[in-house]
């Protein structure tokens, strides 16, 4: 990457289909990055709904909870890595991620409330053999260095169009 840094170039894509009420599937197939096309070893399918009391038929979570679900993944991993590449042995990891929303937002109902998440609380449990001082060094390191919470905390441009679809 020093050397070329087209390398550390990647592109991710979903493909996401509606299906009925809140119920939709996305499917995960490749990516682009160092410099090529890669197809996973698998397709990803993951369906996204609402709960009943949301109008929903509970058919998985909901996009928010996924969301949720993303942060807390690439926050774990990034801070395993990075304690990897410092020596650091962490035994187990295990955290909580908590959002609170105002549906009032989402549903047009108050343009004074936010239409997403109004607060993200997420905590960490580390099993690894550092003092108290060390463990918050390290605890810093996921969020320092997350792909995903730099997303969510500084904003990233989203372009949104539409074209017709073709008849099948």
């Amino acid at each position: 990457m020093k050397v070329n840094p087209l390398i550390a170039q990647f592109r991710f894509n979903v493909n996401n289909e509606w299906l009925d009420g809140a119920h939709s599937r996305s499917t995960i197939n490749g990516f682009h990055g160092a410099m090529q096309d890669i197809e996973r070893s698998q397709s990803f399918v993951l369906h996204a709904d609402e709960h009943p009391i949301l109008l929903g038929r509970d058919q998985g979570p909901n996009a928010g909870e996924y969301l949720l679900q993303a942060l807390a993944a690439c926050v774990t991993s990034t801070l395993i890595y990075h304690a990897a590449a410092r020596g650091v042995v962490i035994e187990e990891v295990e955290s909580n991620v908590e959002g609170d929303i105002d549906l009032r937002g989402f549903l047009g109902t108050d343009k004074s409330v936010r239409n997403g998440f109004q607060n993200i609380r997420m905590s960490f449990d580390i099993r690894a053999d550092l003092s108290d001082q060390e463990l918050q060094e390290l605890a810093k390191l996921g969020p320092t260095f997350s792909p995903v919470l730099d997303s969510l905390t500084k904003g990233v441009p989203v372009t949104v169009q539409a074209q017709r679809m073709r008849k099948k």
